[in-house]
Parts: structure tokens; sequence; C-alpha cells
């Protein structure tokens, strides 16, 4: 067993519960780890034998552009997708935070951390 992260995935997106968020959006960052054998391709060299982190990003930027009123619920899509797509991932713990929150005080961000095992 290994891990595959990917850390610091910046997006700009509309996720929120305010208008204004939907309108403007903000900047998010995304952070994820998945859990797969990783012996095989260690040994072949070979990226079909592994988890291509390619892929995992690409599915990062396009759940990130459906609108969603809250982070669980990207988070949890994001996760989701990754499971169904990608056989070799075992698990998957994605954190998703939004910089600069409209919440009325000097926060730098909030974030959400989900884990799912298949």
């Amino acid at each position: 067993m290994g891990s595959i992260s990917l850390n610091n995935i910046r997006v700009h997106a509309n996720h929120g519960c305010l208008r204004e968020e939907g309108l403007i959006g903000s900047d998010y960052r995304v952070d994820m780890v998945v859990w797969a054998n990783l012996k095989k391709p260690s040994l072949s060299d070979r990226l079909s034998e592994t988890v291509d982190y390619v892929h995992l990003n690409n599915i990062v930027k396009e759940e990130m552009s459906i609108r969603s009123k809250l982070l669980e619920h990207v988070a949890q899509r994001i996760s989701s997708r990754i499971l169904d797509e990608l056989l070799l991932v075992d698990k998957v713990e994605i954190s998703v935070s939004k910089i600069n929150p409209p919440i009325g005080g000097d926060v730098e961000s909030v974030s959400v951390k989900i884990e799912n095992v298949r």
C-alpha cells in the first residue's frame, strides 16, 4: 500500500449559500491523498499500472466547476468520482478550503475534510 498526494490545487469557483458567491466566486484550495497498492508500478515504471495524478487533478477541476452550496457536497462529489473512475484507489481523503470566506471576520480559510474507503 502507498499513497499519492496532490497538494494545494488552486481553483476559482462559485460555491456557497450566498447569492454573491454564485456571481463573483471565491478562491479555493483542494488537497487530497489517495491510497492504492503501488508495488506493481514501483517495479514496472508504467503509468498504466498506477493512479494517474493528471486524472485526479482533472476530476478536481471538473467537480469544482459545478456549483454547490456546501463544501461538504463538492468534497463528496470529488471523492465519489475518484472511487468510481480509478479502480486502483482503495481510500481517498479530500480537503476543500474556501480562502477568505465571507463570514464577517479575519479568517484565512475554512476547510472541510472527507474520507471514503472502497
